[in-house]
């Protein structure tokens, strides 16, 4: 639990509860508790974050589920059709990474990754057969995710769960906002810089599908647990369109910032 600039792990303000997930699982009374645990303590308490490293914001999600060509832009700059409804694939649990870690790049397998900017949603609660006017009333929270690619890959093959799930190439956090504290998640600035330069500057009203019509959407074939990660795609600005293109490689640092959210920034290095 973050307080200004400190931060108190969530075992110590309730044991019952050891990771997001445990306290994700446990429904709302246990969130409240935790708050008002929170907000009962001293000033000062906790760590100063300035101290802490970062892991991924979600640990042990059941599923992370990515949605691909959301934004129009996105899916014009690289030449794919966006109409026959959300294209959607999963990234594998050892692609998680934190904020401020390295993502190593394999150069043998490619010297074509990429960068997506995307807000990343986490589900509250089982959502089943939702409308999309209750389906936000499934969120837990917000957060950030670098959906890291390799593009070589994701052009040669029939799916893309590999191409973004190398080691490390999800990159997530640095922190969770419960949804609250966004009340609109249609009306947030995302934007990438890659080595200081702006890449992708764009806002998430531009989703073709909006957050409540993916949760909605997906519900209906399948149950979303609480603790899912949903990264909901990205803007236009991808290195593959540009000319010419910026790929990432070993020394490269990309930050990924999200308005209300915060800034998950990535060092790439050599794997």
């Amino acid at each position: 639990m973050v307080r200004g600039e400190r931060a108190v792990p969530v075992r110590e303000l309730d044991g019952a509860y050891e990771t997001l997930q445990d306290l994700i699982e446990a429904g709302a009374d246990a969130l409240a508790r935790v708050r008002s645990a929170a907000e009962a303590l001293p000033d000062g308490a906790g760590w100063a974050l300035a101290d802490l490293g970062y892991a991924s914001a979600v640990l042990d999600p059941p599923i992370v589920l990515a949605v691909g060509l959301n934004y129009d832009e996105h899916a014009s700059e690289l030449s794919l059709d966006n109409d026959s409804g959300p294209v959607l694939f999963s990234l594998f649990p050892n692609s998680l990474n934190g904020h401020e870690r390295e993502v190593p790049l394999p150069a043998h397998i490619s010297e074509e990754v990429d960068y997506e900017g995307e807000l990343g949603v986490i589900i509250g609660r089982p959502a089943k057969n939702v409308s999309a006017e209750e389906a936000l009333d499934y969120v837990f929270g917000y957060t950030v995710v670098n959906d890291i690619t390799a593009r070589n890959i994701q052009f040669s093959e029939p799916q893309w769960s590999r191409c973004k799930s190398f080691d490390g190439f999800t990159p997530v956090g640095p922190v969770v906002v419960t949804a609250d504290q966004i009340p609109d998640p249609q009306a947030l600035r995302l934007t990438t810089d890659v080595d200081g330069l702006r890449v992708q500057d764009s806002t998430t009203g531009f989703m073709i599908r909006t957050v409540a019509q993916l949760i909605s959407s997906l519900s209906q074939s399948l149950t979303l647990l609480p603790g899912t990660l949903i990264s909901t795609g990205s803007p236009g600005g991808a290195g593959r369109s540009r000319r010419p293109p910026l790929y990432l490689f070993p020394g490269t640092e990309v930050t990924v910032t999200i308005e209300g959210i915060g800034t998950l920034t990535s060092h790439c290095v050599a794997a």
